[in-house]
């Protein structure tokens, strides 16, 4: 039974890093079709858009497509917006880290 308990542990482990990949790589794409559409003037990507794909957990792959594109680099509110997001990301990545945070927030999951 504790086999098939990580069994299944590493496979939602693992689907999750899949889709965590997915989503930042999706995102890292967007940002570049939306630079690559900007300067052909073009149809836009929503910023709405470029920032959902963040707040979906694609803010790694966002902030790197912001710097390698040079993409909306400068702009406000957009620019500090997706800080704050990779901000709180990083700071949920750290909490899942600490056993007894990561107990907290995971009870709190389960309540819903």
């Amino acid at each position: 039974m504790i086999f098939a308990d990580m069994t299944d542990r590493m496979v939602l482990t693992l689907g999750f890093f899949g889709l965590a990949i997915l989503v930042n790589l999706l995102a890292f794409a967007v940002f570049g079709l939306d630079k690559r559409r900007a300067r052909r003037g073009q149809w836009r990507v929503p910023e709405r858009n470029l920032l959902t794909l963040a707040v979906l957990g694609g803010s790694v792959g966002a902030k790197i497509g912001q710097r390698v594109f040079r993409h909306k680099t400068s702009k406000q509110p957009f620019a500090v917006i997706l800080n704050a997001i990779c901000l709180m990301q990083v700071v949920a990545a750290v909490a899942m880290m600490i056993p007894t945070s990561r107990e907290w927030i995971l009870s709190g999951v389960s309540f819903f």
